[in-house]
């Protein structure tokens, strides 16, 4: 089976976990590229998305081989891969070395992707959890064990493509795998894709934008408090303040404002959001100016 691009892979998934929609679950996916899959999975499952920070941990010398992963969290969550330490006679500190230098970038993740938001909570939900493809299994073995430590009701990998050897592996880990390809010969997850271009940081901010919680059908959100703008939007001028305050927003729109000011560095693409209504004018307010001073 070949997929057109990652949101093909995504709708074709969804069609696989289509039995899944009554029971509410809740789509993690592994950014970048697990993303886009995930968010056909959630859109077709009416489901919450959200991601998981899990960075592999590539050999020095050949950084696609990977000597394991590690997740973010309360406790991060290292997974290693003994045979792959021992082929590239990485030794403990070097092995540290690479792992403390993926946890920070899990932390630059974190900082863009989620910022100040709560991260939604997987105790006794349905979670499934999604990334484009496997190859060693590393990557996503970590993402499963952190995911387990968060008490789900059960636990389901879903992916497009990956070897057999690898989700051998990986049965132990989930309640249910869900795979739509499964190779014995694997020459690589984007052997699989027409389309398997690298994706960005606004490429992830802009999707997990659309699935951010706005609260229930015909409610009327609490309008949030200067604590809350403070907390979410730090320090920022009087005037500005008081201006996002006078629209009246709720702490959804404030937060759908800050995750595409946070992670969309170059604001000259800020005509591209996909943000209306006040979530869209505090971000014009937020960057008033600065177009002005990028051309300076």
């Amino acid at each position: 089976m070949r997929f057109k691009d990652r949101a093909d892979a995504g709708r074709r998934l969804a069609q696989a976990l289509a039995h899944y929609k009554s029971e509410r679950p809740m789509i993690l996916a592994l950014p970048r590229g697990g993303v886009p899959v995930a968010a056909e999975v959630a859109s077709a499952l009416d489901a919450p998305l959200d991601i998981i920070l899990v960075r592999k941990i590539g050999a020095a010398m050949q950084p696609e081989l990977a000597l394991g992963a590690v997740v973010d969290g309360g406790e991060p969550i290292v997974v290693r891969n003994p045979n792959v330490i021992e082929c590239t006679a990485t030794n403990e500190e070097e092995f540290e070395v690479l792992c403390k230098r993926e946890l920070e970038e899990i932390e630059r993740r974190r900082a863009r992707f989620v910022g100040k938001r709560t991260p939604l909570n997987p105790e006794g939900r349905v979670v499934i959890v999604i990334d484009d493809g496997i190859a060693t299994g590393a990557t996503m073995r970590a993402a499963l064990q952190a995911t387990r430590a968060r008490k789900p009701k059960k636990l389901v990998l879903a992916v497009p493509v990956a070897p057999v050897n690898s989700l051998r592996t990986l049965r132990g880990e989930a309640d249910e795998v869900v795979c739509l390809t499964d190779m014995g010969r694997f020459g690589g997850v984007g052997h699989f894709y027409d389309d398997f271009r690298q994706l960005t940081d606004s490429d992830v901010i802009e999707t997990l934008t659309r699935f951010l919680p706005s609260g229930p059908k015909g409610a009327h959100p609490a309008r949030a408090s200067a604590d809350v703008l403070c907390r979410l939007a730090g320090d920022i001028e009087d005037t500005k303040a008081a201006e996002i305050l006078s629209l009246e927003p709720s702490e959804a729109e404030l937060e759908q404002a800050m995750v595409w000011v946070a992670g969309n560095g170059d604001i000259r693409g800020k005509e591209r959001h996909p943000l209306d209504g006040k979530a869209a004018r505090i971000l014009d307010i937020l960057t008033a100016g600065e177009d002005e001073e990028q051309r300076r």
